[in-house]
């Protein structure tokens, strides 16, 4: 697969990042404005917002419904709840018994981490929580926490057998949040399905699956916004715009969730590797995907590989298509993006 190289010259031609190209500014879950045949709906769930669209023949509202989905699918892989069962393994709670949800996450992240060769890592829990992006409180990081923490992360250190967690370390965590959203946006999508919608968009914190057409009859277009170091996440401006019928599309990247500490700054992507946030000049990497919980995990991944581990990667898995965002020595930014993925884009904004 050959690939498409684009040197940009300023910080206006950085790319990362999908919303929803044609939402106006955020309304309240009831707003169903579309017009009759297709309702619009918002709200938050995990901590960040969502909007959905789609057809409805009789106009009745599914939003009940998916939002209780959303309360078991919490119920099963939330860190932040702790009766869910990701929590009670982690308390090394030996009645817990796994369910649909989570054994379809586990499954999926082993998948990639497999891939990967540990890019993605469940595991990585103590680790994200250490440099304070996860489920509990930072503590004093330094190089023997790091080196303690690392003994106790590991894929190949858990497994899932007739719907138990078998560890063999009983200090080992796991953390899905590089997972969860996109997960969330197909199950939307599934329950869109069974009642027979055809046409819809989900878009859940950037994470998005769509089918279909719009309420135009045209394809659904999503923007990709330009990573602009937004910890607030109040900037949205857009650099590209991609149409899409089908799949799953998610961004990872180091723009959003970031802090700064003794004048560096520390990124939220933790390389399960070396344990330290990840180093390198990828800035944003956007996948496409037949699913969305693969095209999350993997962006994921490819956060922490960089850029030319993260292209070969995406080359070699031909389900998947990527857009990604990189710094150059001089301090200009470029663009890599496979052929696959030139043909989803619609318009680039200047």
């Amino acid at each position: 697969m050959n690939k498409r190289q684009i040197a940009g010259t300023a910080l206006l031609l950085i790319m990362g990042g999908i919303g929803w190209y044609h939402r106006t500014s955020p309304s309240t879950a009831s707003d169903k404005s579309i017009q009759a045949a297709y309702l619009r709906e918002d709200g938050q769930v995990h901590g960040t917002t969502y909007h959905i669209v789609y057809e409805s023949a009789d106009s009745k509202s599914l939003q009940d419904q998916y939002e209780e989905e959303f309360k078991r699918f919490d119920l099963s892989v939330s860190a932040f709840n702790d009766s869910s069962i990701i929590s009670r393994i982690n308390r090394n709670d030996t009645a817990v018994k796994t369910d649909y949800y989570f054994n379809t996450v586990f499954n999926t992240a082993v998948k990639v981490s497999e891939k990967t060769e540990g890019a993605f890592d469940m595991t990585v829990a103590p680790l994200v929580n250490a440099w304070g992006f996860g489920f509990k409180h930072n503590e004093a990081v330094n190089d023997s926490t790091i080196k303690e923490l690392l003994k106790h992360t590991g894929y190949q250190k858990i497994s899932l057998v007739e719907n138990h967690i078998v560890k063999s370390d009983t200090s080992v965590m796991l953390d899905a949040s590089a997972i969860a959203k996109g997960y969330s946006s197909d199950l939307v999508a599934q329950l869109l399905e069974k009642h027979g919608v055809k046409n819809y968009m989900v878009e859940i914190g950037g994470e998005c699956v769509v089918k279909g057409c719009n309420d135009k009859g045209k394809k659904w277009r999503l923007g990709i916004t330009k990573p602009v170091d937004d910890s607030l996440n109040r900037q949205e401006e857009l650099q590209t715009i991609i149409e899409l019928d089908h799949g799953g599309i998610a961004t990872s990247g180091n723009y959003r969730r970031f802090y700064y500490k003794d004048g560096k700054k520390y990124a939220h992507t933790i390389d399960p590797k070396t344990g330290y946030p990840a180093q390198h000049n990828l800035l944003s990497a956007t996948i496409y995907g037949p699913t969305c919980i693969e095209a999350d995990a993997y962006a994921t991944a490819c956060m922490v590989m960089g850029l030319e581990k993260a292209v070969k990667l995406i080359d070699s898995t031909p389900e998947l298509e990527g857009y990604f965002i990189y710094s150059k020595p001089d301090g200009t930014y470029g663009t890599v993006y496979t052929d696959g993925f030139e043909k989803l884009i619609a318009k680039t904004l200047q």
